[in-house]
């Protein structure tokens, strides 16, 4: 189901006519990293650097810890008092900077937001973010993949797809999770199997590990809601590579918010139910994951070397701009794409102000751009 549209930051999930579409499943990435002067991140404003603010997670499910109230103190007063022209942006490094106090913000942003670096094949390929991910164009969905449908494409169509789209014709993004494929038995149809017949294709091709990796980029999710803790992140994104067969994701998505969300529903509703949200799933054993230990978790994965950035899913204008303020507060790297549903009839990302918030004036550069027509596909 094809349709037009005119977006700077939404990228093209590819799939093939074997698939079964389901209804409201568009998939659109679109960055959220903040990457030029004009809205430049709240600096922490006491005198720690960036790698000081990253406190272990082990007391992640207790209250914070001293450490980290500090560095959420630093970033609140930051914002209220902080910023300004003496803060400025260190072109072609990956970091703000105070001249006088030396403090920086880790990972602020690589380059312009979306910028067009090169042509692969005729495909153009895209930063993503303000990150140093460069995706093309055109991505391949997998959620089909090897499932349960009557028609679904079966290991040998999957090898074809990708041998047609990534070795011959400039395409590099693979958009996967580890609940993939959907619908699956548990038998003939395991979630997980889709990340084994990637990473099998891979090895296949020579494009598991060295300059060969670098030929895919890989966005794996992890299963959201209440499964989204610290230690999860950590374990489920080390089952991910593990099938996957390679030493590191490019991009490590919440599958859907660790919190209550209308958006997490698939966007049935857009309206906000506090009963929903006081539930004993979202409130035992101490509530949700917070946005600070998501932020400090993800980082942990950056600083192993296990992903190279990360993103949401699902979510909406709240959970964008809580993820992008609580990195900058903690001087931590923040998101670099969002995932959601986005056609001609589906439009909750203009309604819902995940547009707004990925504004230049707000938490991104640009979003919107006229003169570019990407098509999309659910």
């Amino acid at each position: 189901i094809l349709s037009l549209i005119s977006s700077h930051l939404f990228l093209v999930y590819f799939l093939t006519t074997t698939m079964i579409i389901p209804q409201g499943a568009t998939v659109v990435l679109a960055a959220t990293s903040f990457t030029t002067p004009l809205h430049s991140p709240t600096p922490p404003c006491f005198p720690y650097s960036a790698t000081a603010t990253r406190m272990s997670n082990s007391n992640a499910n207790g209250p914070p810890s001293h450490g980290r109230r500090i560095a959420l103190a630093a970033g609140i007063f930051g914002g209220i008092f902080g910023g300004g022209d003496e803060w400025t942006w260190n072109n072609g490094s990956d970091y703000y900077a105070n001249a006088d106090s030396g403090i920086h913000v880790l990972n602020a942003g690589k380059g312009p937001t979306n910028e067009a670096l090169k042509k692969v094949n005729g495909m153009s390929q895209r930063r993503l973010g303000g990150s140093d991910i460069v995706v093309s164009e055109l991505g391949l969905g997998t959620q089909r993949w090897v499932s349960k449908d009557f028609n679904a494409p079966n290991k040998e169509d999957v090898f074809s797809f990708m041998d047609y789209a990534i070795l011959d014709n400039g395409v590099n993004l693979i958009d996967t999770a580890e609940q993939y494929p959907i619908p699956s038995d548990g038998k003939t149809a395991k979630e997980g199997d889709c990340e084994v017949v990637i990473g099998e294709w891979m090895k296949a091709r020579g494009l598991q590990k060295g300059e060969g990796r670098k030929k895919v980029v890989i966005a794996s999710k992890i299963t959201g809601g209440r499964n989204v803790t610290p230690k999860n992140i950590k374990k489920d994104c080390a089952g991910s590579l593990q099938r996957l067969g390679t030493d590191y994701l490019d991009v490590y998505q919440l599958h859907w918010p660790a919190r209550y969300s209308p958006q997490s529903n698939w966007g049935q509703s857009l309206a906000y139910n506090i009963d929903a949200d006081k539930s004993p799933y979202w409130r035992g054993m101490g509530g949700p994951t917070s946005f600070e230990e998501l932020c400090l978790a993800m980082q942990e994965l950056i600083d192993e070397g296990k992903i190279r950035g990360w993103g949401m899913c699902n979510d909406n204008a709240y959970g964008l701009t809580a993820c992008t303020r609580t990195a900058k507060a903690l001087g931590v790297t923040p998101p670099c794409s969002i995932q959601g549903d986005f056609s001609l009839i589906d439009r909750k990302s203009e309604e819902n102000g995940v547009a707004e918030a990925a504004s230049p004036y707000n938490e991104n550069g640009k979003i919107f751009d006229p003169t570019l027509k990407l098509l999309t596909i659910c």
